[in-house]
């Protein structure tokens, strides 16, 4: 069976193809092919193509996302890294989908009503759902009448506890759905379980860092999501790489009545806050730290920020859970920067974490970086959300 899973982000649309045959092994398998669309402005995007034979880098300037993707996905059975004969050669395709709302608790088989149910979520995903839905109706056009699977983000929060969930407005909000639904879930649950794999047991108190552009926290009790950063849309909690995350909403009163409209305030606080918005230079971290090594002191406010938001939401995770016993950090900056890793444990050290210098400093993956005598295990994961999205697919076939 060969599985094709398109995982579209807020600043990358990430695609890999995976061939099961037999049963489902218990550890994700090598891909046959990998491709990455970063985005770099809306219509200009880099291509990387992986298969086992051959590698393909390509600017893509002045093409639509749609024309884009369509260019990365003909390289599965064109070109140089043609890895099936024909596009029939796939038998189901599974999408990440952001916003599934109340309705969607698990994975669906896509229909015309999930369709337009991810459609209509829109307003409450602008970063992704465009992107989830486009990547279905592509493959609609290029595959036909294949077999194709949301696995929404929500889900694994789905059964958040009404304390967590109800935001402190008039009640009528709780009938109209206005609640915090939490997202980044296919990670979270990932690595959940992968937690428990590293460490040959199930773990009571976890919270999980997935950092990234789009950047998430959520506490795990005996493997069920309680609580988490994000909310009715990705906006809400943590300072990202151009989301605000959480901000006084008494500030988008006063900038209404300044004559801002929704669109206006929609880009502000999506496309023109967080690590951009502060330091003026990017949303890539990467990028930051090397004008602070310049003497940029704009640049260093932003990372000082992104790590004062991330303490306080760590402390927020922290209380609803009743202390931690592992912290996971997963996600391109969960993963690869040590120096955020290090900053944010120091600050839990009053709880006995203890991190292994050394090891924060060269971590390999899926490791546990704490030191022995730590009281809380400390693990980098690479999260394997395509995996996950797969092991769903292999489940709508059996």
């Amino acid at each position: 069976m060969k599985i094709l899973v398109l995982n579209a982000g807020s600043s990358s649309h990430k695609c890999c193809l995976y061939a099961i045959e037999g049963s489902l092994p218990d550890h994700p398998p090598p891909s046959l092919w990998e491709a990455q669309l970063d985005w770099h402005d809306p219509h200009h995007a880099a291509l990387k193509v992986n298969t086992k034979r051959e590698k393909l880098e390509q600017d893509l300037s002045d093409v639509s996302r749609s024309d884009a993707l369509f260019h990365l996905l003909t390289t599965l059975w064109h070109g140089p890294t043609q890895v099936v004969q024909t596009a029939q050669d796939i038998n189901i395709v599974g999408h990440r989908v952001v916003h599934g709302g109340q309705d969607y608790q698990s994975s669906v088989v896509v229909t015309s009503e999930v369709k337009t149910a991810i459609a209509d979520l829109i307003p409450l995903a602008p970063n992704h759902n465009p992107a989830n839905l486009e990547g279905i109706e592509l493959i609609d056009q290029l595959l036909g009448n294949v077999r194709q699977v949301a696995v929404f983000d929500t889900a694994f929060h789905s059964h958040l506890p009404e304390v967590a969930a109800i935001y402190p407005g008039p009640y009528d909000w709780r009938q109209q759905g206005i609640r915090r639904y939490g997202f980044h879930g296919i990670s979270h649950q990932y690595c959940t379980q992968r937690t428990a794999e590293i460490l040959g047991r199930g773990v009571d108190r976890l919270i999980i860092c997935h950092l990234g552009n789009g950047a998430s926290l959520t506490a795990v009790k005996q493997g069920q999501s309680i609580d988490t950063s994000m909310g009715f849309t990705p906006l809400e909690g943590l300072m990202m790489g151009t989301r605000s995350g959480s901000i006084d909403p008494g500030i988008l009163i006063h900038l209404m009545r300044q004559g801002y409209d929704a669109d206006q305030l929609d880009h502000m606080l999506n496309k023109a806050s967080g690590l951009k918005g502060i330091s003026g230079i990017s949303h890539d971290l990467r990028e930051i730290e090397q004008a602070i090594a310049q003497g940029n002191a704009q640049a260093k406010l932003a990372r000082d920020l992104y790590l004062h938001r991330l303490k306080a939401c760590l402390g927020s995770m922290l209380m609803s859970l009743g202390g931690v016993d592992a912290l996971v950090f997963t996600g391109g900056i969960g993963e690869h920067s040590a120096s955020v890793r290090a900053e944010t444990c120091e600050a839990l050290d009053f709880l006995g974490l203890k991190l292994n210098l050394s090891l924060n400093q060269n971590s390999s993956e899926d490791q546990d970086i704490a030191t022995v005598d730590s009281k809380v295990r400390v693990l980098v994961i690479t999260t394997q959300e395509d995996w996950a999205i797969a092991q769903s697919c292999y489940e709508h076939c059996s």
